[in-house]
């Protein structure tokens, strides 16, 4: 199912939406837009008479993404502050966040293709973020202590970093985007990947273990013991 609304909307647009529904706002919304999204698509554009400067422009309220654990998100603008707290599985892309982006995130994908506020990734333990930094200034606004920064090409993977760019694209014509894939082999230089250390560790320690053979529960088994040490034995119950 796909709808489509105009103008501005209130709090919490496409809050817990689910899989198969796909709603686009042209126009803006306020707080806590798809706030715990549960597999719906959202999309938000700015109107094509915009009088003022979209790219450089809020497009949504602070909060977003709250607590998301599937689905996606594609906003054509920039976010208030505490972008995608807490998210868990949603894959979102927008143009630029204010302070506390991804702070307590979980898993999920976040591409920001602009600018962030102090204090990003705050008690990130799971997910990843690309940041488009050409600046060389947002190593000074992330918080670092659970979190490391890679470069495109130096950790894993990332056809997903492009795939997402491309996404946004086709859903909002993003001239931002546009732009990036235009120079999209000098440009991706310019992305920052923030990847939660321990989710590193035991992504990597997966991918090894599981070369070896191990699946199911003794795979998550061993990967965890090989990041965080053997599991603690609860007393009285070595006999169960």
């Amino acid at each position: 199912m796909q709808f489509t609304y105009r103008g501005i909307a209130g709090q919490s647009f496409g809050a817990f939406a689910t899989q198969g529904i796909q709603l686009k706002l042209i126009g803006e919304a306020n707080d806590y837009v798809a706030k715990g999204l549960s597999g719906a698509r959202l999309i938000i554009v700015p109107p094509d008479d915009a009088a003022y400067d979209a790219e450089h422009s809020p497009i949504v309220g602070n909060v977003a993404c709250f607590g998301a654990n599937r689905g996606e998100g594609y906003f054509r603008g920039i976010a208030g502050e505490r972008f995608c707290v807490r998210n868990s599985g949603a894959k979102v892309v927008v143009e630029g966040v204010g302070d506390h982006g991804c702070e307590y995130m979980t898993g999920g994908v976040v591409v920001i293709l602009g600018k962030t506020g102090r204090n990003f990734g705050a008690g990130m333990s799971g997910g990843v973020a690309y940041v488009y930094d050409p600046d060389q200034t947002f190593a000074e606004k992330c918080n670092r202590e659970m979190v490391d920064l890679y470069r495109i090409g130096e950790s894993g993977d990332d056809h997903q970093l492009k795939e997402m760019i491309q996404q946004h694209f086709a859903y909002t014509d993003s001239l931002k985007a546009a732009e990036i894939l235009e120079d999209w082999e000098n440009q991706q230089q310019h992305f920052i990947k923030v990847y939660p250390t321990e989710y590193h560790q035991m992504i990597q320690a997966t991918e090894t273990l599981a070369e070896q053979g191990f699946i199911g529960e003794e795979l998550v088994t061993k990967a965890f013991e090989a990041v965080v040490g053997p599991q603690l034995t609860i007393p009285g119950k070595e006999r169960d």
